[in-house]
């Protein structure tokens, strides 16, 4: 019985050897590496916008009165000079009759005038009419001339305002939502109120703030480029633009530089900047808020890594890099800026280096493994 015991503890540590023995010689896992590849970065700046129609035109009442009529649907598109809006016309009817009496009663004393004038005349050269009741014919027909000049301006000015009771649009757009419905009063100066915009959004203007800081950075690059250009024609460069929407999709269409202030406002400290963007299929409306996003440069020779090789603790950077004897170890780094998924690395790799990229798990210092280099293809919105 003692003999059998001692048979089977022999037998159990002979096992349990050949399992250490098994598990010492498991060979190297695999595992995908990034292979750092100088390359030339393009290197952008994002800024919030608001964007703008090419045009947008308040239409406001430029005469007082009640709204009677509404010839549009709202939201829809217009045509430059179709009736919006109708305000009540009959005072302007009324001061219209009356301006054409005032100009009836000045011709007719023209009339008078010009006949005492024609009697007087040969009168005056026979000397039958004195100088003087000449030269008061003479007078009275001239302030008759004037009198239905002056009555001719104010009919004149009174069917302008009788006009401006058929408000109509200006341009071809799209019209709003109506600040004013029937029956409402409107046009009370000095400031009448807005009864709507119209926006033409086939073109779209996107304005932004740069802070001093960042105008010079943006300028001195464009002028270290371009030699021959000065500070205020940085916008002729036409740097490349993109339009990152707030869904994150980048709008298909490029836009370019056309509008950068004069001055820096004292008050923030930025300076206005305009881009437009084509807006064909009016994707685009007025009012949306959107990043800008502009290419300032292209640095040459640069290192970059995927984002999610790095790791952050503390504010100091770190890789699991994979050296020459393909033993996984820890390098810091000083990383840059981010592009499109990757990190811009600044120090701390050099071209060729190998960096874990997936199975960041399984890799620990001073493992052995076995590299696979993989072409890393992060996932963007780019369109």
């Amino acid at each position: 019985m003692k003999l059998k015991f001692i048979s089977i503890v022999i037998l159990f540590l002979i096992i349990s050897s050949c399992k250490e023995k098994e598990i010492k010689e498991i060979p190297p896992q695999k595992i995908e590496v990034y292979q750092v590849v100088p390359e030339t970065v393009p290197i952008y700046r994002e800024f919030v916008g608001q964007l703008y129609g090419e045009k947008d035109i308040p239409i406001r009442a430029r005469v007082e009165g009640y709204l009677e009529e509404i010839h549009f649907n709202e939201g829809t598109r217009v045509k430059k000079g179709d009736l919006l809006y109708v305000i009540d016309a009959d005072p302007f009817k009324e001061d219209v009759a009356s301006k054409q009496s005032m100009v009836a009663q000045a011709e007719t004393i023209l009339v008078q005038t010009e006949s005492d004038l024609k009697r007087i005349k040969p009168l005056a050269e026979m000397d039958a009419a004195s100088k003087r009741e000449l030269d008061m014919a003479q007078a009275q027909r001239d302030a008759s001339i004037s009198s239905v000049e002056a009555a001719e301006a104010n009919l004149n000015i009174a069917e302008i305002n009788l006009s401006y009771t058929r408000i109509l649009s200006p341009i071809d757009g799209i019209i709003g939502r109506t600040l004013a419905r029937e029956g409402e009063f409107g046009g009370r100066g000095p400031n009448p109120v807005i009864l709507n915009t119209v926006s033409d959004i086939n073109t779209v203007r996107v304005q932004f703030f740069l802070s001093e800081n960042e105008y010079l950075k943006i300028a001195k690059a464009f002028i270290d480029k371009n030699k021959n250009i000065q500070a205020e024609d940085v916008k002729k460069v036409n740097p490349e633009i993109k339009l990152l929407l707030s869904d994150e999709s980048v709008y298909k269409h490029k836009g370019e530089i056309d509008f950068i202030d004069r001055n820096i406002d004292s008050s923030t400290g930025t300076i206005l900047v305009q881009a437009t963007f084509p807006n064909p299929n009016g994707m685009l409306r007025p009012g949306q808020f959107a990043r800008v996003k502009i290419k300032v440069q292209e640095a040459e020779n640069t290192i970059i890594i995927p984002q999610k090789c790095v790791s952050e603790l503390q504010g100091r950077y770190s890789i699991l890099l994979v050296n020459s004897d393909n033993i996984v170890e820890t390098a810091q780094v000083e990383v840059g800026e981010k592009i499109d998924g990757f990190w811009i690395i600044k120090e701390g790799l050099k071209a060729g280096d190998q960096i874990v990229l997936e199975g960041l798990q399984k890799a620990k210092p001073k493992m052995e493994v076995v590299p696979v280099v993989t072409e890393f293809k992060p996932q963007t919105n780019k369109q």
